[in-house]
């Protein structure tokens, strides 16, 4: 996996004397006088942001994987020395029972509003916990979701575990690669309209204006179709989604319910038949770990491009 291999050269190039720093977390700043030593990782893409920085080494688990989603190939060797603490979102025991000083997570990645894990109940254990940025709508206001937020997190995972030249280098990297992809891409004078499909059938849940797959449409040429829709992931009237007649639907692929079938739902409901997309069998399937904030973002932002505007 390039990820990891990247990752690897992280921790080779690691080695510099640590210095105190302060990264903005959501609405909280948080400061570390050393790297953690017992980090926890929750959800898919957010232990793959750890893994491509060579972080391993500093991380006592990861949770919230096994519940919904399965690992692949490369995913699994990332993680193969890693227990898997809690299948999905944990409680405060199973974090304070491993001995965590640093919790990669986000609201509604691993915490909730007003649970049990907070930054705030974490931290009279020495917890200290960094917020995922495309989740921090969910406490306060928030400029819509872009590419910018995937690398922020980067960046600051750099800061706070010592490898802040690494993180610089490896976010570069993506922007050259997304930048020099953008311009050979052949598109269309209007942008692709898009609709995100992730669950749900009585109401679909999918992504507004803060959520990932905005930001992933827009770089590929296209327009999420609920980019006014003043939310992160929800749900939303299937009525909503047949009056904005979107040509394009992206599904997100986990879960028990396969892409497939969500596609072949949306195919055989005679509500939706009139929709561009379904009349003309417009779909392509991104898998959660592409969908959400993580390494896998560019490589997303291809498949979309091609699907919209390839032959």
């Amino acid at each position: 996996m390039k990820q990891l291999a990247l990752g690897l050269l992280v921790t080779l190039m690691a080695g510099t004397a640590f210095a105190e720093t302060t990264v903005k977390s959501c609405d909280r700043e948080v400061t570390f006088d050393a790297p953690p030593s017992a980090a926890i990782s929750n959800d898919v893409n957010l232990t793959e942001m750890m893994l491509v920085l060579g972080l391993s080494e500093y991380m006592v688990g990861y949770t919230g994987i096994s519940g919904w989603k399965t690992l692949d190939e490369d995913m699994r060797e990332g993680v193969a020395e890693l227990p898997e603490l809690s299948a999905k979102y944990p409680t405060k025991e199973v974090l304070i029972g491993a001995d965590a000083d640093f919790f990669f997570a986000g609201w509604n990645y691993g915490m909730k509003v007003g649970g049990e894990v907070t930054p705030e109940t974490l931290a009279p254990f020495g917890i200290k916990v960094y917020e995922l940025t495309e989740s921090c709508i969910h406490i306060g206001e928030k400029a819509k979701v872009s590419m910018d937020d995937m690398y922020n997190d980067l960046i600051n995972l750099g800061k706070i575990f010592g490898v802040e030249e690494q993180a610089d280098m490896l976010v570069a990297g993506y922007r050259a690669e997304l930048d020099n992809y953008k311009s050979t891409l052949k598109t269309s004078d209007k942008p692709m309209k898009v609709f995100v499909y992730d669950s749900g059938e009585d109401r679909p849940f999918t992504a507004g204006r803060y959520a990932m797959p905005t930001a992933l449409i827009e770089a590929a040429g296209g327009v999420n179709v609920l980019d006014d829709f003043e939310k992160s992931w929800a749900k939303v009237d299937w009525e909503t989604v047949v009056e904005k007649d979107p040509e394009f639907v992206v599904i997100v692929n986990y879960g028990t319910v396969t892409a497939e079938q969500k596609r072949d739902f949306m195919k055989q409901n005679p509500a939706l038949a009139e929709i561009d997309a379904v009349k003309n069998d417009r779909f392509v399937t991104l898998e959660y770990v592409e969908a959400t904030p993580g390494p896998r973002n560019i490589k997303a932002v291809k498949k979309l491009a091609e699907a919209f505007w390839g032959e």
